[in-house]
């Protein structure tokens, strides 16, 4: 008898490639999953739970009809109530209004009264200052600026204004080096004050006021300026900034 052929064996290469070739695909599997791990945190990439778009669009859709709801309840409860007053009635208050503002200082007014001008010291002829004066004796301070508005006040003035602006309870003028600061805004000398109200009234506080006596003595002896004019047709501008009161005081007891 012939002795049959032993089977032949696989060839090496073949062999190899298996050997090399399944660890490295299981190792490309294991950097997938710790890369998938890594982005998902843990969790689940595809939640049942995640919210969809059009989730968000119908809640955003659901929250604008119900704000727009609201709006239409408020405009309407607007319109119940504004037609609940006559023509009288806003007309009043429209008059309310009026008044009171006028007496806040946010309308103008015109009418006889006093200019009162201030300004720092000039040189002389020879383009000097006098040699015993120190520099704060040659302006016009923020004290100074006061005793005559004070003084205005005191006489009854009805309304006074300094450069172009309206003074209020609020208004104060402050020392800002050279220049003087008034509601956010600086000025340079020459400063002009006008109040609306007796002339001669005014004229005679401002000779009783005491600061106003010494800024007068510097006026004589270092140069300063100072001019007082009664002008029987003068006009102070009404305040146009807005007032924001943070907090009000009674000073006494409210009558009705």
């Amino acid at each position: 008898m012939t002795q049959s052929a032993a089977p032949a064996d696989r060839p090496t290469s073949a062999r190899s490639r298996w050997r090399y070739g399944v660890p490295v695909v299981c190792l490309l599997a294991g950097l997938l999953l710790a890369a998938t791990h890594g982005v998902s945190g843990g969790d689940e990439i595809r939640r049942s739970d995640a919210p969809r778009l059009v989730d968000l669009v119908r809640e955003t859709q659901s929250s604008m009809d119900r704000l727009a709801a609201e709006r239409d309840a408020l405009t309407e409860q607007i319109d119940s109530t504004h037609g609940k007053f006559s023509d009288a009635a806003l007309a009043a208050m429209q008059a309310r209004s009026q008044q009171l503002a006028a007496e806040a200082g946010f309308e103008p007014v015109r009418g006889p009264g006093l200019v009162v001008t201030l300004t720092d010291a000039q040189r002389d002829a020879n383009g000097r200052f006098p040699r015993d004066a120190s520099p704060d004796d040659l302006v016009v301070h923020q004290q100074d600026i006061l005793a005559v508005v004070n003084a205005l006040w005191s006489a009854g003035a009805e309304a006074i204004q300094m450069q172009d602006q309206r003074l209020l309870t609020t208004s104060a003028p402050r020392c800002v080096g050279n220049t003087l600061l008034l509601n956010g805004r600086t000025y340079s000398p020459p400063y002009r004050i006008t109040a609306i109200g007796d002339a001669a009234a005014m004229q005679s506080a401002l000779a009783a006021a005491p600061l106003v006596t010494l800024y007068k003595q510097y006026v004589v002896r270092f140069g300063l300026g100072y001019t007082e004019e009664a002008d029987d047709d003068l006009q102070v501008v009404g305040h146009s900034a807005p007032q924001r009161l943070r907090y009000a005081t009674p000073t006494g007891p409210i009558g009705y």
